[in-house]
């Protein structure tokens, strides 16, 4: 058997190699050098062969630094590992198929993955009557298409497949996921359908108030895309996902918060901003909720009716109708700004118009033309970014210069539609353009 050399030993005559060639190289431009200066000094073409003296040392010095970097110390970076996807060329992808409740169904799923080249990162599995539904988080290479994912289970007996790309935030585990949600849910009853729709991705989230006639809301039901919750604020909060059924898993999850909910009522950050106004008044920026009910009607009866019709879009017959669903923090988040005797001045809402979010203000006319609606309009802007909203829309007359004055004033980019006398304004967001809110002298 042939004696093995380490790798070591190698390595060190390996450098000394290069070493000498390098010291050789460097004598050799010394004695150049020493023998061109001999030169100089006593032949007759001394600025000749100084010049070529100074070529012959840079050539040299060129030489060395080449062969350096050629040949460098360094030891080699590892191979790739086989069949190890470069940075780049993997895309993420959520997958969700039916397989029978037999035992092999799943590894069989799992191994045609494995043999079309993709990871499986996590793995749910949600239990049915006629068989289980499982939930991967996938990681491809590039040019493995969701139509080749799809064929590839389906060969292995999946059924009713879904897929649809998927992003780095998918890769927080569900119970991580859940006790985030509840976690937000519990800090503020305004979460609750911004968290189921976190839960489920892509839906439609919907609050409807109780009947009229003070009947109790149907009960918890769940029919394929779509489940109706009770409200614990009264009536019920429906669900909608056109794409894909929801499991009873999905169901029980759901139930789970609205519990959640239900247990702690109502409750709302206890934040305040004291902002100073260009004549030197200070006024109280704070969340409104159903308490708040009361100042608020006694705001619209200071109100001119022109002010009303401007915010209502016409006569305003039943302000409490208005109110009661407004400062409902499950239809949205309100916000109510305090004179510094506690009089209510300005009422500004985001509401969740299903996939859409609509803001709304209300300033009593006294308290207009002070910046106060482009101050809550900001902020307004600002809980639609922390809520991962793409876009708020306002809708006005079109003879509502303020208001248009207002949403300019935000820096963002709008779109404009005109329909009967209804202006449409639909603002934009991104982190990165969220305009900065006013400075504030205090905070509470």
């Amino acid at each position: 058997m042939p004696q093995l050399t380490p790798a070591k030993n190698r390595s060190r005559r390996h450098h000394w190699r290069h070493d000498l060639v390098e010291l050789a190289a460097l004598f050799t431009a010394l004695a150049t050098a020493d023998l061109l200066a001999n030169l100089v000094a006593h032949g007759p073409d001394g600025p000749v062969l100084l010049v070529a003296s100074a070529a012959a040392l840079l050539a040299t010095a060129g030489f060395h630094t080449w062969w350096a970097r050629r040949h460098s110390h360094s030891p080699p970076g590892p191979a790739p590992a086989a069949g190890a996807t470069e940075p780049g060329t993997a895309a993420l992808w959520r997958m969700r198929t039916t397989v029978r409740d037999t035992p092999g169904s799943l590894g069989a799923v799992c191994m045609a993955l494995a043999d079309a080249g993709v990871a499986i990162l996590t793995l749910q599995t949600h239990p049915l009557a006629d068989g289980t539904v499982d939930e991967f988080l996938l990681r491809a290479p590039a040019s493995v298409p969701a139509t080749a994912l799809a064929e590839a289970v389906r060969a292995a007996g999946g059924r009713d497949t879904w897929t649809e790309r998927a992003d780095a935030h998918d890769l927080v585990d569900t119970p991580t996921r859940m006790l985030t949600l509840a976690t937000r849910t519990a800090l503020d009853a305004a979460e609750l359908p911004l968290a189921l729709r976190q839960l489920f991705g892509r839906c439609t989230i919907r609050s409807v108030p109780a009947a009229k006639d003070g009947s109790a809301p149907p009960e918890d039901s769940l029919t394929d895309t779509v489940m109706r919750l009770r409200d614990p604020s009264s009536g019920t909060i429906t669900v909608e996902r056109a794409y894909l059924p929801f499991t009873p898993t999905e169901f029980a999850r759901a139930r789970a918060l609205v519990e959640l909910d239900a247990r702690l009522g109502v409750r709302m950050p206890d934040s305040k901003d004291v902002l100073t106004l260009p004549e030197g008044n200070e006024i109280t920026i704070r969340r409104a909720g159903p308490e708040d009910l009361p100042a608020a009607r006694a705001m619209h009866e200071r109100c001119s009716p022109a002010t009303l019709a401007q915010r209502y879009h016409g006569p305003v017959p039943d302000a409490d109708r208005y109110l009661t669903h407004l400062l409902s923090p499950r239809f949205g988040r309100t916000l109510a700004v305090e004179t510094a005797s506690g009089r209510l001045v300005a009422l500004a809402h985001l509401l969740w118009d299903g996939d859409e979010n609509e803001v709304a203000l209300l300033v009593e006319d006294d308290w207009q033309r002070r910046g106060i609606g482009t101050e809550l309009l900001r902020k307004l802007v600002g809980l639609a970014v922390e809520a991962g909203r793409g876009s708020v829309y306002a809708v006005t007359q079109a003879t509502n210069t303020g208001m248009v004055a207002t949403m300019r004033d935000l820096g963002l980019p709008l779109d404009y539609q005109v329909e009967d006398g209804t202006l449409v304004i639909t603002a934009s967001l991104s982190a990165s353009e969220v305009p900065s809110p006013a400075v504030v002298t205090s905070r509470k």
